[in-house]
């Protein structure tokens, strides 16, 4: 029995984190179908709904007006979730560049200045954004292009993190990550679809926007799926970049995980059609790259723990002795978490296992009802 689960555990965890990025780019390869893409310039709203940005948000609208689009077809609208320190003022400062300002009295969260805010928009395509991250000049022009095709439901830019000089053992680790996470979803996009945008750059066609729950955690994974559901793909544009800075602490990665984590348990509870090879045309990558890496943390400790039963045997020793090994590492790299100097042998497996500890505690906070739909910001420890 021990043999099984530990073969089944190894299998699972080898298919999902090597196994299925493998026949990802396998697909993409054999069955490329690039969108039929062509230079276009069609209306766009860029819709930001912020909270307390008033340190941000002057940078972020002078980035958005930088940007290589025709002015006369590029909206920008605010939506200030009850801010309470001056955010809706410094934006309106703005207006005379075509900026509009929608201040909403109290907090409700992202999901529902969306439901009331993109229905609203001007723009055939709507483009939705955060505070924190800048795009590049040519980012949006990107972004609207492969909407020629008329196939092409939603759009995601794709995010670039840097540590900077201040960088730390987290940072290259978090980096290291979000680049296998890139690759996935690039050969995904390049094949058919890929579930989910990135958050802080990505656009739809506001035709096909659908009110979501004012509790929705994870409206840039929501949305595109619902899309999709339509008939329509959701791809991912290289060109179109947003540049953020990777987490500084383990600390600020593992509150932004947890926040990620409880909101996928929240998807798939709400919206069990995600899990039928019947009702979702993405099944096999929804599975793969979302469902598959909750049981993660259940598969590691199996396998240790069958590996350990059975550490009488020299294979099963050996492959205790990887395990081991690998946590060993990732224990240096937590002792390390402040230093400067950067160490992917230490980094990886540290940012590996925090992610994966992150997935106990975002199912813990997601049953518990203790994760909210508004964003805290993490602070450094």
């Amino acid at each position: 029995m021990d043999e099984t689960v530990f073969a089944l555990s190894l299998l699972l965890l080898t298919y999902t984190y090597l196994g299925y990025p493998a026949l990802a780019w396998a697909r993409a390869a054999l069955q490329p179908r690039p969108p039929r893409a062509w230079g276009i310039e069609p209306d766009v709203t860029v819709v930001l709904a912020v909270h307390d940005e008033a340190e941000r948000i002057t940078r972020r609208l002078e980035n958005l007006l930088a940007l290589e689009y025709p002015r006369d077809r590029l909206d920008i609208v605010v939506g200030s979730d009850g801010s309470t320190d001056g955010t809706a003022d410094l934006a309106r400062a703005f207006e005379s560049h075509g900026v509009s300002v929608v201040a909403f009295g109290s907090r409700r969260g992202k999901p529902a200045v969306l439901n009331d805010l993109v229905p609203k928009a001007r723009g055939a395509i709507v483009v939705l954004a955060d505070a924190r991250q800048r795009f590049e000049p040519a980012a949006l022009r990107a972004l609207v292009a492969p909407f020629a095709d008329p196939e092409i439901g939603a759009v995601s830019g794709e995010l670039m993190l840097t540590a900077g000089e201040d960088g730390t053992p987290v940072g290259e680790g978090v980096g290291f990550y979000w680049r296998y996470e890139k690759f996935i979803r690039c050969q995904e996009s390049r094949a058919a679809s890929t579930p989910g945008a990135t958050g802080a750059i990505y656009a739809i066609r506001r035709e096909l926007f659908e009110a979501i729950p004012d509790d929705t955690i994870l409206d840039d994974v929501l949305i595109p799926l619902r899309i999709v559901r339509r008939g329509y793909r959701v791809v991912l544009e290289p060109r179109a970049r947003a540049w953020d800075r990777a987490a500084a602490t383990g600390h600020q990665e593992f509150t932004r995980k947890v926040r990620t984590i409880a909101g996928k348990f929240q998807l798939f509870t709400r919206e069990p059609w995600l899990l039928s090879p019947w009702h979702n045309p993405l099944w096999p990558q929804t599975v793969s790259r979302i469902a598959l890496r909750l049981l993660g943390p259940v598969l590691l400790v199996t396998a240790l723990g069958a590996s350990a039963r059975l550490a009488a045997q020299p294979l099963y020793a050996a492959m205790l002795g990887v395990q081991l090994l690998f946590y060993g590492a990732a224990l240096g790299g937590y002792l390390a978490r402040g230093a400067r100097r950067r160490s992917r042998w230490l980094s990886v497996p540290y940012v590996f296992c925090l992610l994966h500890c992150a997935i106990v505690a975002g199912f813990v906070r997601f049953i518990t009802g203790r994760q909210r739909v508004t964003w805290e910001k993490a602070t450094a420890r």
